[in-house]
């Protein structure tokens, strides 16, 4: 039996029950406009959870109820318990971050990078090879088919290095064949690094990355709606999307997850539900535990959670000013420059379907906001960050 998580009343610790009131007030209007289909927002502070409530429809077609037990697709949220795997097998010596991704996945021994001249492009070698710590900060080279449209998009596009039925290995192999769009260690660029990070995994343990996940991290913090797939006799709290978003109008469409995964996507193929998530970001506020499960040391925290990217800079939709990366988190590194509040070594990521998470070490803060809204998502990870923070009160 998992035991749950602590809770206590706002005030027990420095947070408003007014401005908390203030975002269940604005959530809950975008529900009952049409906005947003539903949510379930909470927050924990000095280990307890404060908040956690729902809102609108776990599914609009149905009309069912959002529950506090829904079942969300975290896509991208998957990224950092997959680096937390890996920084697991890196502190029991059998991986370096400083290793060539290729000592573990010899596809990459001969990686080519793109020299692009308009819509076409010839290849030269790698300065050096990808490294672990490269994947982990996403500055190894790879990139993602739906971040552009250039020559290098579409190879990833005409190889379908997205398609579910692959396994990881084929996936890993298929990517090494493609050319790079950077060379290693020299811009940050939003990849399926991730996803290579995941057949690692599978190679240095030997199991499929699903199995090592279950045994090594969700089972051992209880989080037991966590899989890349959801069972039948659980698909009924599965949460869903408009068919439409209604702001663009554009057809919406999720990831499978009532199928048994063949592809584990270590980059965006779990499924969770809000107090699973939550579970996961006390083991991390807790440095590395929960209760009486370790999975990490403190340094092994402290350096995940430091920015590892320095002078090499990224995107500005991704990476806000103020920010850098770390290994599987965004990292702030200044108190302002960002347009939404913080602290200083506050790290966090989010997934493509509206879900975010953030912690704050030094406010003794974390946050998780589940929602399946692709296209409202930068609205909501903002408006959720600003509420939580208005309602510090000490």
């Amino acid at each position: 039996m998992t035991t749950p998580l602590p809770t206590a009343r706002p005030e027990e610790v420095g947070l408003s029950q007014a401005a908390l009131d203030r975002l269940s007030a604005a959530l809950n209007e975008r529900t009952i406009s049409g906005h947003l289909p539903g949510a379930v927002a909470l927050v924990a502070r000095h280990g307890k959870v404060a908040y956690c409530n729902t809102f609108g429809m776990q599914d609009p077609v149905s009309g069912a109820p959002m529950k506090a037990d829904s079942i969300f697709r975290v896509y991208s949220m998957t990224k950092p318990i997959v680096s937390v795997a890996v920084m697991m097998l890196w502190e029991e010596g059998r991986v370096l971050l400083s290793d060539p991704i290729s000592k573990f996945i010899p596809a990459f021994s001969d990686t080519r990078v793109a020299a692009i001249q308009g819509d076409s492009f010839t290849t030269t070698a790698a300065d050096r090879p990808i490294t672990v710590q490269d994947l982990l900060r996403h500055t190894s080279g790879l990139t993602y088919e739906f971040r552009g449209n250039g020559p290098v998009h579409k190879e990833y596009a005409k190889a379908r290095i997205a398609r579910l039925k692959q396994t990881n290995e084929e996936q890993a192999n298929g990517l090494a064949a493609l050319p790079l769009l950077h060379q290693p260690g020299t811009v940050w660029e939003y990849s399926r690094s991730t996803d290579v990070l995941g057949r690692l995994v599978e190679v240095i343990s030997g199991q499929t990355l699903g199995t090592f996940l279950n045994a090594r991290i969700l089972g051992p913090l209880g989080m037991t709606d966590t899989a890349f797939s959801v069972p039948e006799k659980q698909q009924h709290r599965i949460a869903e999307a408009f068919a439409k978003d209604p702001e663009n109008h554009t057809d919406v469409s999720l990831l499978d997850i009532r199928r048994p995964a063949i592809f584990e996507s270590g980059g965006g193929g779990l499924a969770a539900t809000t107090m699973d998530y939550a579970r996961f970001c006390a083991m991390l506020m807790g440095n590395g535990r929960l209760g009486e499960t370790r999975l990490l040391g403190r340094k092994t925290l402290e350096l995940m959670t430091s920015d590892h990217l320095g002078s090499v800079s990224g995107p500005p939709d991704l990476l806000p000013p103020g920010h850098g990366f770390g290994l599987g988190f965004a990292v702030r590194t200044s108190a302002g420059m960002a347009p939404f509040p913080g602290s200083v070594g506050n790290y966090y990521w989010s997934g493509a379907a509206g879900t975010s998470f953030w912690i704050d070490p030094v406010e003794r803060l974390f946050a998780v906001l589940m929602i399946q809204a692709p296209v409202q998502r930068e609205y909501y990870r903002v408006l959720f960050r600003d509420m939580v923070y208005a309602a510090v009160t000490d």
